[in-house]
């Protein structure tokens, strides 16, 4: 994909993040290309999960079903968990969230001796269950069936009853300046919840996410002590973050 291509697909994301919605004709004059190339753009932004096409146009997407986000990047979801699961380590309690991304790490956590984790993710809870050395604990509060999440007033306060030396979280969006942001307030505030009782805090989002903003502010990065992605460390489009947060 040329430079003009990749410019021209951060230009479409940003016009459908501030209006909601565009149209294939009103693009192609703003950005002086054909209508075709427009559709073209849309129909791999749609792939991607970063817009829904309508008739004439496309759409921004709204908090999406954990299973139909589950299949979403799915090769990156597994190369970020591959990077992750030597940083779980053995003992205390450690937090993961209810993200898709960080269910694979749960998936693939194995030989720990006395961890507690603690995750407001009903699928990550299921996955953990019978893990040898392992002891799952998953927050109350109420379902987001949106999200797959579990949030709400008593999600939080339960969150506060712990302390975990370190939280595995993941983002909808993440932006060099405003930090990471959330697709709801719910999960905005049950992540500050968890990253509130976490002495250090592991960002993992594969890089679809990267230069994007969503409705709800999360995490800024003063509170992000590693970024991993399925990136290498040194590829170009992590530049912006190099001096922001370690990288992995």
């Amino acid at each position: 994909m040329s430079v003009d291509a990749i410019g021209r697909l951060e230009k479409i994301r940003s016009v459908i993040d501030a209006e909601g919605r565009v149209k294939v004709a009103e693009l192609a004059r703003a950005l002086d290309v054909s209508e075709m190339t427009i559709r073209r753009d849309l129909d791999l932004l749609a792939e991607q999960g970063s817009v829904l096409r309508v008739r004439g146009g496309a759409v921004a997407v709204g908090p999406q079903p954990f299973m139909e986000r589950f299949g979403h990047h799915a090769r990156a979801k597994e190369r970020i968990a591959a990077k992750l699961v030597d940083l779980v380590g053995d003992g205390g309690a450690v937090g993961i969230d209810a993200s898709t991304t960080l269910q694979r790490l749960a998936a693939a956590v194995g030989g720990v001796r006395d961890l507690t984790v603690l995750t407001n993710g009903p699928d990550t809870f299921s996955e953990m269950q019978g893990r040898p050395g392992v002891v799952p604990l998953l927050t109350g509060g109420r379902l987001d069936e949106r999200t797959g999440s579990l949030v709400g007033p008593l999600a939080s306060r339960s969150v506060h009853d712990f302390t975990l030396r370190r939280l595995f979280t993941s983002a909808a969006a993440v932006d060099p300046a405003a930090g990471t942001s959330e697709s709801t307030l719910e999960d905005a505030e049950a992540k500050l919840a968890f990253a509130e009782v976490s002495a250090s805090i592991v960002l993992a989002v594969d890089s679809s996410k990267l230069g994007k903003q969503s409705p709800a502010r999360c995490l800024g990065w003063a509170r992000i002590d590693l970024l991993v992605t399925e990136l290498d460390p040194g590829d170009d489009r992590l530049d912006p973050y190099r001096d922001l947060v370690d990288l992995r």
